[in-house]
């Protein structure tokens, strides 16, 4: 079958299910931090400190998204523009993110922790390799789009040499292989690092900065989000049959998430490290692919409140925790107290509030910079 042949599905960014996943998404990472860094009130039950995985749902959706995308100009044209892609993603990601940056370092007291990494590692993307996070854990969160980053550098690049030489339908190996891969670096790094250091007695070791943090463990997502697209875009037939099931799909990832917040989600475990990463992708991954399904309620249900979450997901997982620390500090002298569901309020609204205004004097300038640019050239 020639790439002309093959049937073109919509674009993803019309597929609304995907909306309501971000919106959740985001929703799991600000109650989660709020839960874990700031005062909270008493009422927050211990299900938030699982909010951690909205960064895996991410993870994935982001996987889905760039490879559906660049998997629809292979098959319609059989190439990509290499130079496009790193344009869009340029316009998209850092001038917002190189706002916050400045912001954080131009004032302490939006910090919400006591020190920051050098600047470069920001600039670099490279602040989740090699960190110390419990001496400089301001704006510790900007790891994933390190994660993220490193993604939207390497898989294009690894496309093109599939394509280049003749052997793009063995690509699929590549995600075996690299999923394969996650098991044995993170089991590398709890035999060979983590254990030996807590064995010697080093108290200030880290689970978080040897096997939380890292790229090469936190793959998993991204290529649960590549599968999903490669199934989406070049096996309609197959994905028309499991589409049917969409609904299903979503209750069978509910589980699975379910599960692993029963058994696996206890901090720093060896099962943790070993196989909740690849479970959780899987969960999501399954609701993933029953949202863009159209018999599935996340498809087929429209909501501006969603949508419009999903737009703020991205300037809110960038500010939050620091207007949630400036906001807890300057509310609670007037009188405000940490824990109260008023602080609450106020630091949700905020973080909603000032994300939106990122996204007006920011985002989309930038993307109308963006499509101007690119058809300029």
């Amino acid at each position: 079958m020639t790439f002309e042949e093959q049937t073109v599905f919509p674009t993803p960014s019309k597929l609304y299910g995907l909306d309501h996943l971000r919106a959740l998404a985001i929703i799991l990472v600000l109650f989660f931090h709020y839960k874990i860094f700031f005062g909270y009130p008493a009422w927050f039950p211990k299900i938030f400190e699982f909010g951690w995985v909205g960064v895996d749902l991410f993870f994935v959706l982001s996987g889905f998204l760039i490879s559906s995308q660049l998997f629809a100009l292979i098959k319609k044209e059989g190439r990509f523009s290499l130079k496009e892609f790193y344009l869009k993603r340029f316009f998209r990601i850092i001038p917002i993110f190189l706002f916050v940056v400045g912001i954080y370092f131009c004032f302490p007291f939006f910090r919400e922790r006591e020190a920051l990494p050098p600047i470069w590692k920001f600039l670099t993307f490279t602040q989740n390799l090699g960190i110390d996070s419990r001496t400089f854990g301001t704006f510790s969160h900007a790891w994933s789009l390190c994660v993220e980053e490193h993604f939207y550098l390497f898989f294009p690049l690894i496309l093109i040499l599939f394509i280049r030489t003749g052997n793009f339908k063995k690509s699929w190996l590549a995600l075996i292989v690299l999923f394969l891969f996650g098991f044995a670096i993170r089991l590398y790094c709890w035999n060979h690092i983590y254990e030996p250091a807590l064995n010697q007695g080093f108290e200030h070791v880290s689970w978080l900065d040897i096997i939380y943090y890292p790229t090469y463990n936190r793959l998993d997502g991204l290529l649960a989000g590549v599968a999903i697209a490669a199934l989406y875009q070049f096996l309609p037939e197959l994905f028309t049959k499991v589409s049917k099931f969409g609904n299903l799909c979503i209750l069978a990832g509910i589980v699975v998430m379910t599960q692993v917040y029963l058994f696996l989600s206890e901090s720093s475990s060896f099962a943790k490290t070993i196989f909740g990463f690849p479970l959780i992708s899987i969960g999501f991954g399954l609701m993933v692919l029953g949202a863009i399904s159209p018999t599935s309620f996340l498809y087929q249900w429209k909501s501006k409140t969603t949508t419009l979450i999903a737009t703020l997901s991205y300037a809110i997982y960038l500010s939050h925790k620091g207007i949630i620390h400036m906001s807890q500090e300057i509310f609670a002298h007037w009188g405000i107290e940490k824990q109260s569901n008023g602080m609450l309020l106020i630091c949700i609204l905020l973080s909603a509030l000032i994300a939106w205004l990122l996204h007006q004097i920011i985002e989309k300038p930038f993307m109308k910079w963006r499509r101007r640019f690119i058809r300029q050239n």
